[in-house]
């Protein structure tokens, strides 16, 4: 029996869960709305920032996500682009908002085709896309609107430069190398400015 990586199909949600073909009266999107309906949680946050970095981008929706990948999406102009997220609104009850950092470690790069890992450490993408929920206000948070985030662009080369920790970066810091935040609209613009591509 083959045990080649398994290439996903992108799925609608109507597929049944069911038992040898025989529906059980659950769907895929029964499971979606139970596993993922809390957007603020820090995971579902995360990879929601994620699919709309690639909306920006023009990252086709149907090439489903590689949880593995060496780097979460690749534009198509071919730039490599890390997407990390950060909030001050908590799912959980909160004392005050959260600290804002971003993680932004080296990483041994992961090959899916042939189940290998780099022996070297670094940052594997081109650019990093860090996506700050920047609401404040529990009562109307909302991830869905793009209006409650911020989008800062930083070229790998950058991060690379840093003289001081190589695994994160906090708000203040950020905004001393970046400036202000992008709106959602002006993404798309700031990924092909900070990594130019060759013709």
């Amino acid at each position: 029996m083959p045990l080649s990586r398994i290439h996903v199909e992108p799925k609608s949600g109507s597929e049944p869960i069911h038992t040898e073909g025989q529906p059980t009266g659950r769907t895929l999107l029964d499971f979606w709305k139970w596993s993922t309906s809390d957007l603020v949680s820090n995971a579902t946050r995360g990879v929601l920032a994620e699919f709309l970095v690639a909306m920006a981008l023009g990252v086709p929706p149907d090439q489903p996500r590689e949880e593995w990948a060496a780097w979460d999406l690749t534009t198509p102009e071919g730039i490599k682009v890390e997407v990390k997220s950060a909030a001050y609104v908590q799912s959980w009850d909160q004392k005050e908002l959260s600290k804002i950092a971003f993680a932004t470690p080296k990483t041994r790069a992961w090959d899916a085709e042939n189940n290998r890992q780099s022996p070297d450490s670094r940052r594997q993408a081109d650019v990093y896309v860090l996506c700050l929920l920047a609401h404040k206000d529990k009562g109307t948070i909302d991830p869905l609107d793009l209006n409650q985030w911020e989008f800062f662009v930083l070229p790998t080369s950058v991060l690379d430069g840093r003289k001081r920790s190589q695994h994160s970066i906090t708000l203040p810091s950020l905004l001393r190398l970046h400036g202000p935040g992008f709106e959602h609209a002006g993404l798309r613009d700031a990924v092909l400015k900070a990594v130019p591509v060759r013709p």
